[in-house]
């Protein structure tokens, strides 16, 4: 089969390798029909991040077909159209009941790699798969995207409003206008946030926060972005803000942006920089996040919010692309020219 290899920083190919097995009881086989690029996958593209060379790809997103499934697989059977969850929570451990299957406590591996090929492996995958309704040939290619970004992106975005406790009326500030920022505009209109400011710079992602719900943007960075972020909140400061970077500067301006007693939902993973929690005690401000509840998330909701046309994320995807061209899907997000890349498998 063909599959998406991380040659070196800079560069992706495309080779035959050997089709994935069954190795485990709770292993499904799938037949990827749609797969994407995620902004983390680029750190290690971009020489950001140490990867082995002539290794496996990051990619962590696919909707497909289920090929085979392992013995104790009862909750789907070959045939099936799902969509693979990043993350691979099993449901009844005390972080899955809690709604946190990002953090399963019964798996040690928790996340998905590899996405970029035509087969891939889905470990544990008896409560951590979500099915969808028919096949994929039911649908637009618009709504392939959409039903996509649940496998990380939209529920991604969700989490951060989701643990910032958004609600009815909030002011919300997102920082970040890559997918998962997108996205986190996408939650606080769901949740029923009324002002939504956005942090872009750049005229196309500007639009779509507009097209999702950002009611403001505000374009400026350090001290002068956070002035701007509270001449919006009356100087106060917003009820609720989304962190969806991970970088130094956002984290701070995250900190500042909120008024006392704010939740900053954190779903941009840490890096580079070290961070300072001083302003958090300062003005009683709460950190939460980590990674995404994936499957609880789209069970719960998002995938019906897709199926009945409540949410449209499948519009974070700005240009697409075959498997053959899986360097140009990369190097295009890299260069800041496409949001995020769809990937036509099969």
């Amino acid at each position: 089969m063909k599959s998406a290899i991380f040659e070196k920083a800079g560069q992706m190919t495309v080779k035959d390798v050997e089709k994935p097995t069954i190795e485990k009881p709770d292993d499904v086989i799938i037949k990827v029909v749609r797969a994407c690029v995620c902004g983390s996958d680029l750190w290690s593209y971009r020489g950001f991040e140490e990867k082995e060379a002539n290794s496996t790809n990051n990619g962590h997103e696919a909707i497909g077909i289920v090929a085979e499934v392992g013995s104790e697989i009862t909750t789907v059977k070959p045939g099936d159209f799902v969509i693979a969850p990043f993350t691979h929570g099993c449901g009844h451990c005390p972080a899955c009941l809690a709604g946190f299957d990002g953090d399963c406590q019964d798996h040690d591996d928790n996340f998905s790699r590899g996405n970029q090929a035509e087969y891939v492996r889905f470990q544990h995958g008896q409560w951590a798969l979500v099915k969808i309704p028919g096949k994929p040939e039911d649908y637009s290619e618009g709504m392939l995207k959409s039903l996509l970004t649940l496998a990380d992106v939209m529920a991604t975005g969700y989490h951060a409003a989701r643990v910032a406790n958004v609600k009815a009326g909030d002011t919300v500030v997102v920082m970040g206008d890559g997918a998962v920022g997108q996205c986190g505009i996408i939650a606080a209109k769901l949740l029923g946030a009324t002002k939504i400011i956005s942090t872009s710079r750049h005229e196309d992602r500007e639009q779509l926060a507009k097209t999702f719900g950002a009611t403001d943007n505000v374009a400026e960075r350090g001290d002068e972005g956070v002035q701007k972020i509270l001449e919006l909140t009356n100087g106060f400061g917003a009820d609720a803000v989304l962190e969806c970077v991970g970088t130094g500067l956002s984290f701070e301006t995250a900190m500042q942006a909120g008024r006392p007693g704010t939740i900053v939902g954190r779903v941009g993973l840490p890096h580079g920089e070290e961070q300072d929690l001083k302003e958090s005690f300062e003005k009683n401000i709460s950190l939460a996040g980590g990674p995404a509840s994936v499957t609880t998330y789209d069970k719960e909701l998002l995938l019906k919010a897709v199926l009945d046309g409540k949410i449209n994320p499948g519009l974070v995807f700005t240009k697409s692309f075959t498997l053959d061209e899986i360097n140009d899907a990369y190097q295009e997000m890299a260069d800041r020219k496409v949001i995020k890349s769809f990937v036509k498998i099969s």
